[in-house]
């Protein structure tokens, strides 16, 4: 049995008695993971969507605004992380989606995209958070996406497609998460669900304390199981959020949000498992939107400072910092630093200029609008591409830059130098870094489905928590 691959072996169920036992990663990149069973919790932080630049540019801002480095970046420098690069293709196809990704963490397979934690074949696998509820752990996702989304839901879930939010929300509350965190009121709100069913009132009754504005939390989680749902759908970008007095007032950061769902969690003398997704780096980069990625790669980072709170004078807690592919590979391209500065002062997002301008826009309503949200004095050329593809009038050579995110970040990269190459995923092998037990394992060159397996054996899981009950996954 130690002699066969862990693929061969995950093909006919869990991980075995063998590998757990040994810890040997037959046919994988991993080196065996030396602190088996020692991590009590696992921190499990992504910055969904993050291309290197995107890592590289919010610290590049931090160095020129506040004169320091980024979290991530100091870690690195500092040697305090073990670091590698992964490959994050799914099962079907080299470039990944959110669902498939997440999912080859949560559950050590890959799978088709778009589907979470059901296999090729239809198999359903048992994902990691109700592997640690059973084993005793209190479980835990924190987003700035909707909370049904596909990385948390790659975590918890079982559906034939990420699409299915409503669903989703259902299986949380039967697979009892302790901590849900994020946006998505459309698939609790009885007048918004299409079953029209009350899910705040079913979470209640299964014993939730439930709320819709930070300002209902209090300094700290209850005892009970906490769902939190502060949007309609995503959470407000940052660069939003840091300029809205309102936001600021009801819907907590991505680092607050961590901190509270750690301080509940650990709670728990078995342990914990988090996982914490910066949903809306991957959005904005999808808006090829500078401010939008960068301050929302910043909240990121502040909420990797909450971790390392946590960890500061313990060593039970394996942390992963990564993400879970790159998109559209935003940079910063030669010219004078100053341009780049210049994102300091932008205001507003892309999703915030769009909600302003309609077809009917005209150049000079949309100079106004541009100016308010970036302090940027848009030319006429400018204003007219941004009005022509508002029309659906807009050509360019390249099929895949002529709609309005490509023109609102060409527009923006005048004055900037921050570039873009597309608005989708791309197949970069990404940045990964990691600390305490279990993180030896997670250097080099690794695949996404070896994080599955570190995690599992770090924190000592017996082999019968790896599989549902009979009838229990249906």
């Amino acid at each position: 049995m130690s002699h066969q691959s862990r693929r061969d072996f995950l093909k006919i169920g869990a991980l075995g008695s063998m590998l757990l036992g040994t810890g040997l990663f037959a046919g994988s990149a991993c080196t065996p993971v030396q602190s088996r069973g020692k991590a009590k919790n696992i921190i499990f932080l992504v910055s969904d969507g993050m291309s290197i630049g995107a890592l590289s540019m919010a610290d590049q801002l931090l160095r020129r605004r506040d004169g320091r480095p980024s979290n991530w970046i100091r870690l690195l420098e500092e040697g305090k992380v073990t670091q590698a690069n992964m490959d994050m293709a799914m099962a079907n196809g080299i470039i990944t989606d959110s669902a498939a990704a997440s999912s080859s963490w949560g559950c050590g397979h890959r799978v088709n995209g778009g589907s979470v934690n059901i296999g090729t074949n239809n198999e359903v696998h048992k994902p990691i958070l109700p592997i640690f509820r059973d084993a005793g752990r209190s479980t835990g996702l924190v987003t700035t996406a909707e909370i049904t989304h596909a990385t948390p839901a790659g975590f918890a879930a079982n559906m034939e497609s990420r699409n299915m939010g409503e669903e989703i929300a259902d299986q949380y509350l039967e697979r009892r998460i302790d901590v849900l965190m994020g946006g998505g009121d459309r698939h609790y709100n009885p007048g918004k669900r299409s079953d029209q069913k009350d899910l705040y009132a079913a979470y209640r009754e299964g014993g939730y304390r439930v709320v819709t504005s930070k300002e209902e939390i209090g300094a700290a989680l209850p005892d009970t199981p906490f769902l939190g749902v502060f949007d309609n759908g995503h959470v407000p970008y940052t660069i939003d959020h840091i300029h809205t007095p309102e936001l600021i007032r009801t819907v907590p950061t991505l680092a607050e949000m961590t901190e509270l769902a750690l301080g509940k969690l650990s709670s728990n003398p078995n342990g914990f498992i988090l996982q914490v997704e910066a949903a809306r780096v991957d959005h904005a980069a999808h808006g090829n939107d500078p401010a939008g990625l960068v301050f929302d790669q910043i909240a990121f980072d502040e909420a990797i400072q909450v971790a390392l709170d946590f960890t500061e004078n313990r060593d039970d807690t394996l942390v992963i910092i990564t993400t879970d592919h790159g998109n559209s590979n935003p940079g910063l391209s030669s010219g004078p630093d100053s341009n780049f500065d210049k994102l300091q002062n932008f205001k507003y997002s892309a999703e915030w200029v769009g909600r302003q301008l309609d077809a009917s826009s005209s150049e000079n309503r949309i100079k106004e609008v541009m100016e308010e949200a970036t302090r940027l004095q848009i030319t006429d050329i400018e204003a007219a591409a941004m009005r022509d593809v508002l029309r659906g009038e807009y050509t360019h050579v390249a099929s895949r830059r002529r709609g309005r995110s490509s023109v609102y970040g060409e527009i923006l990269s005048n004055h900037t130098n921050i570039t873009w190459s597309s608005t989708s995923h791309t197949s970069d092998y990404v940045e990964l870094a990691s600390y305490g037990p279990g993180s030896e394992a997670l250097s080099g060159f690794v695949k996404n489905t070896d994080l599955f397996t570190v995690m599992v054996e770090a924190a000592g899981i017996e082999e019968r928590y790896l599989t549902f009950a009979e009838g229990e996954a249906a």
